[in-house]
C-alpha cells in the first residue's frame, strides 16, 4: 500500500498564511466590539445616575449641590441615596438612609471628605430624626446600585464616590479596589447652563473617552492631570 501524502511546505505555508490574514480581519473587529461595549456600558451608567438627579430636582426644587474646584470628589452619592442625621455620645453624623456611608458633621470631617477648600458643610436630601412631623424627609433617589458603581476612597481624599469600575483617570484607589469617578456641576454649568454637566472618562480603544449629558458620542480627550480633566 502507498503511504499517505503529507502537506508539503508551501502547503503549510498558504494555510499559516490565510490563518494569519484572518487573524488580522478578526482582531481590529473585537477590539471595537469590546470598545462599544466598554462604552455602551458607561453611557448606561451615566443615564442612570441622570434619571436619579432630575428626580432629585423634580422633588426638592433644585439640583444636587456641587463641589466646585473638586468636581469629581463630589456629594452625589450621599445627596442620591438621601441621609440622615443621626446623634450619638455627642456626636452628630450623617448617615446615607442605607447605611453604606458616613461622615461625622464637623467642619474637618468635611474637608477631609471633600477637600481642604471645600464649601459643604452640610448635605440638602437630609431626615432629622426627632425634628418633629414637619422636620423634611429624606429621599432615596438612586436605586439598583451595582457595587462596582460607588466606592469608599481614600485618593485623594477619605469618602464615597460614585462612578464606574471601567478603566479611565482619573482613578480614586480605596481598600475594596479602585474607580472611576464621575464629575458633576450643577453652580456653573459649561456645556448646560440651565441644568448640570456631568461626565466621567473612561479608557476604551487605548483612549481616554468622556461621556457626558452634553455629547451622544464620546469625546476624546487628553488631559495630564485631574485639574485639567475639565471642561
Amino acid at each position: 500500500m502507498r503511504a499517505a501524502r503529507g502537506f508539503s511546505l508551501i502547503e503549510l505555508l498558504v494555510v499559516i498564511g490565510v490563518i494569519a490574514a484572518l487573524a488580522a480581519l478578526t482582531f481590529p473587529i473585537m477590539g471595537a466590539i469590546k470598545r462599544a461595549q466598554t462604552l455602551h456600558r458607561a453611557r448606561a451608567e451615566l443615564a442612570q445616575i441622570e434619571m436619579a438627579i432630575e428626580a432629585y430636582k423634580t422633588k426638592l426644587g433644585f439640583y444636587p449641590p456641587d463641589n466646585p474646584g473638586y468636581w469629581t470628589t463630589n456629594q452625589l452619592y450621599f445627596e442620591l441615596l438621601g441621609t440622615t442625621l443621626v446623634t450619638n455620645a455627642a456626636q452628630q453624623t450623617f448617615q446615607t438612609l442605607d447605611g453604606s456611608a458616613q461622615i461625622v458633621n464637623t467642619t474637618a470631617a468635611f474637608k477631609t471628605a471633600f477637600g481642604p477648600n471645600t464649601k459643604i458643610t452640610r448635605f440638602m436630601n437630609c431626615a432629622k430624626p426627632g425634628a418633629g412631623d414637619d422636620a423634611p424627609s429624606a429621599v432615596k433617589f438612586l436605586i439598583g446600585l451595582k457595587p462596582a458603581q460607588f466606592l469608599a476612597v481614600n485618593s485623594p481624599v477619605t469618602t464615597t464616590v460614585l462612578g464606574t469600575s471601567v478603566g479611565g483617570a482619573p482613578v480614586f484607589t480605596g481598600q475594596a479596589g479602585e474607580i472611576t469617578p464621575y464629575g458633576y456641576n450643577s453652580s456653573n454649568p459649561q456645556h448646560n447652563p440651565k441644568s448640570f454637566d456631568l461626565w466621567i472618562d473612561v479608557l476604551a480603544g487605548g483612549k481616554t473617552n468622556r461621556i457626558s449629558n452634553w455629547s451622544e458620542k464620546p469625546i476624546i480627550v487628553y488631559w495630564t492631570s485631574p485639574a485639567t480633566a475639565y471642561p
